[in-house]
């Protein structure tokens, strides 16, 4: 299967970061959403990141120049279509992701391989309403997409082998490293991650200790780069939420259940870094905990 051409659904943080990595990786990028003034973000987003890139030796400005001429946006979904791969990085809602499918479909050519960028959903589920199950995958960058150097490759149930060995190539092309994930909710990194941080949030909503001393005490003492709440308010609160849910109802087991404070913040609003309040408020010159 070669793969030349990708498509990219959804250009928020995650999806312009594909974009990024697969244009420098020589790939010709069509990166669609339903918002002009969110493609045009990403556009200037990817531009800006790869300058840096240049400005720290790791990119030359040629490679730079070639890699933003390799990007089209486009708001029509299907034209899509056409492309060799479709790389689906919307929002972390299921009945979202089946519309997306469901629209796109008729447009693919035979050939094209479909992933999702889910970080929780049954791949097996989601490829079981599409037309070719075998040429379906979990394709998880982790954020953010540029810097972060694992990808999780999620075969489903019905996903051959020449999919998965495409991928894997596409994967060492773009000079990542895949870990091979089975299809349970949550997959790897997020199943052990995710439970950490909703734990942080109970050590928080019970008193053990405040924002400040929980995120102090998981980077000085356990050599964490970031601190647990810190991280959930970079990756999105309503995300955490979201895989702990999925966590909780695809494993039915009460380890699983999301802290009621985390639903709290979710409910106010408060999302992290996108929305400028979280467990810490980014509203300032320095961010401030909130509890």
């Amino acid at each position: 299967m070669t793969i030349e051409t990708v498509g990219v659904i959804g250009a928020g943080q995650m999806g312009n970061g594909i974009a990024h990595v697969f244009a420098l990786a020589g790939y010709e990028v069509l990166l669609n959403d339903i918002s002009a003034e969110s493609l045009e973000k990403a556009v200037t987003t990817i531009d800006k990141n790869l300058e840096r890139q240049v400005g720290r030796g790791k990119v030359s400005a040629e490679d730079k120049a070639a890699a933003m001429a390799r990007i089209k946006t486009t708001l029509t979904l299907t034209d899509l279509g056409q492309t060799d791969l479709v790389i689906e990085a919307a929002t972390e809602r299921e009945t979202v992701k089946q519309q997306i499918f469901d629209a796109l479909l008729p447009h693919l050519k035979p050939t094209t391989i479909l992933t999702s960028n889910t970080s929780s959903i049954s791949i097996t589920r989601l490829a079981s309403r599409t037309d070719r199950p075998e040429k379906f995958m979990g394709f998880h960058f982790m954020n953010p997409v540029p810097v972060m150097q694992l990808v999780e490759l999620i075969r489903g149930i019905a996903t051959d082998q020449p999919t998965y060995e495409a991928l894997l190539a596409v994967v060492n092309k773009l000079g990542k490293t895949a870990a091979s994930a089975e299809d349970f909710p949550a997959f790897i990194v997020n199943r052990i991650l995710v439970p950490m941080i909703n734990e942080a949030v109970y050590t928080l909503y019970e008193g053990v200790g405040n924002v400040r001393s929980i995120d102090e005490s998981m980077k000085l003492g356990a050599n964490h780069p970031m601190g647990p709440l810190e991280l959930a308010d970079f990756i999105g609160l309503d995300t955490c939420l979201a895989i702990m849910n999925v966590l909780h109802d695809g494993l039915a087991d009460t380890k699983y259940r999301p802290c009621p404070l985390l639903t709290k913040y979710v409910e106010a609003g408060w999302l992290g870094r996108k929305s400028g309040r979280g467990f810490y408020d980014y509203r300032g010159d320095t961010p401030v905990p909130t509890r």
